[in-house]
């Protein structure tokens, strides 16, 4: 149980072994550090910050915390969705973006070794001059760290053929508590493609949401560049439901692009009025899918692809052979939650649903954004069936804002009913517990409660995230 130390005791107590330049007081900018993008995610008072450099900093801050009974809240960029990184009354809010160095790249072994607050896109651009590829590829890339999507299991763009982040980390440091001791460097994991020495911790430390430990290091598993430059089979569709039924047909048919992405007319408008890209927005909805098969495996696969848009109906489909106009659709699907959270707050889902469902589950959020009267923007990784409306309501109404966390419940509700899950990628964090606990059996919980009580008993880590 956390209490709410004085913050003269703690930052005497951090101010030991710690730099002051780490330690932030300023109210302004700790509640500039208190909180992630999640819109009306409840957010409390933290009492101070601390923008660590090290793993030496991160053990003797946990170290302190856990003697005082002060609250960890760690945080990378700040780029999540659901609440995860916003801090509680009286804690630490533990910022790891300055641990941004990649220590190592081993292309003998398709290997790298970084600290969390290398963002993702920088990791990308490093591998890149030795041949390799690091294939996790979320939307907020550009801004995203390391730690914060190994703490969500981040997904992203290519994960429909390539998997997400739990598929390519090896290890890691992460400092813990529990049978450790508060503030022990334990390493987790291996750096060899295969390894079943015990149970896979690290697994388990992927998703947690920092709720049972600080990650401090990550090994990555890599992969060789691609050699050829993608195509992208485009499809224009009169209505979500047609898109869905092209995708749910892809699926059939047992295609796997390397990113199949969909995005609605009002995503599509936002980000052209916001940064004048050229794009046609006369659609109602429009699949992106990229094959980076190479030869004539590719060029088969692409024609595969409009066979299944064939079964939606398209308004058009081709195959498109201008890298320019590619990269720019792809920019706009990158760019599509920046583009509407101009418009107002947004409320952002996260469902996943079986590729068979996605018809039906846009279907359901259609009519669940017309019952309640609320603007709607989508966007998906539509080849693994993972979906994000997008609730957009004015700014400083609060009976928009009501009807659109009301819609926001339903909407993970019609995703369990339909053999899915409240969260593909973003997490739980706050925004979604009752959902997840409505989601899972009842005594799955209680194991996860068990896990959560042996390694943190003092229950300082991320408090009242997840569980």
């Amino acid at each position: 149980m956390t209490t709410t130390a004085p913050p003269s005791a703690l930052l005497e107590a951090l101010g030991r072994e710690i730099p002051a330049d780490r330690i932030v007081t300023d109210a302004d900018v700790v509640a500039s550090l208190a909180h992630d993008d999640a819109e009306w995610a409840p957010v409390g008072a933290a009492a101070v910050a601390l923008r660590a450099r090290t793993e030496a900093e991160v053990s003797h801050a946990v170290r302190v915390c856990a003697d005082l009974g002060v609250a960890v809240v760690p945080r990378g960029a700040g780029t999540g969705l659901s609440g995860g990184a916003n801090a509680v009354d009286g804690c630490l809010v533990l910022d790891l973006s300055r641990m941004s160095a990649v220590r190592e790249i081993d292309a003998d072994n398709l290997v790298a070794v970084v600290e969390p607050g290398v963002v993702n896109d920088d990791l990308k651009a490093a591998v890149a001059e030795h041949g390799l590829w690091y294939p996790p590829d979320p939307a907020s890339a550009p801004w995203s760290t390391i730690g914060g999507n190994v703490a969500t299991n981040a997904g992203g763009l290519c994960c429909v053929k390539y998997g997400v982040t739990r598929d390519y980390v090896l290890g890691m440091r992460a400092v813990m508590g529990g049978p450790a001791g508060y503030g022990s460097a334990v390493r987790l994991g291996r750096r060899t493609a295969k390894g079943v020495a015990g149970y896979d911790l690290t697994a388990l430390m992927v998703g947690s949401e920092g709720t049972l430990g600080v990650v401090t290091e990550a090994t990555l598993r890599l992969r060789p560049a691609p050699t050829q430059p993608p195509r992208t089979v485009v499809g224009a569709f009169a209505s979500l439901v047609d898109a869905g039924t092209a995708v749910a047909e892809a699926t059939r048919r047992g295609l796997t692009p390397a990113a199949f992405e969909l995005l609605d007319r009002a995503c599509l408008q936002a980000v052209e009025d916001w940064k004048h890209l050229g794009l046609e927005a006369e659609a109602e909805a429009l699949l992106l899918a990229r094959v980076d098969t190479p030869g004539a495996g590719g060029d088969e696969e692409a024609q595969a692809l409009l066979a299944a848009y064939d079964v939606g109906g398209p308004l058009f489909s081709m195959v498109s052979s201008d890298a320019d106009e590619a990269e720019a659709l792809f920019a706009a699907r990158r760019l599509a939650y920046p583009a509407l959270e101009r418009l107002g707050p947004v409320l952002t889902e996260d469902v996943c649903v079986p590729r068979s469902q996605v018809p039906e589950m846009l279907r359901r959020l259609v009519d669940i954004a017309a019952r309640h009267d609320v603007t709607m923007a989508t966007i998906a990784h539509a080849g693994d069936g993972n979906l994000h409306p997008l609730l957009i309501t004015p700014p400083g109404d609060d009976a928009a804002r009501e009807a659109a966390q009301v819609a926001f419940e339903e909407m993970l509700d019609a995703a369990i009913e339909l053999g899915g899950t409240v969260t593909g990628e973003h997490g739980v964090g706050l925004l979604k517990r009752d959902g997840m606990r409505r989601e899972l059996d009842p005594l799955a919980v209680e194991l996860q409660r068990a896990v959560k009580q042996t390694l943190d008993p003092l229950g300082i880590f991320n408090p009242g995230k997840v569980l």
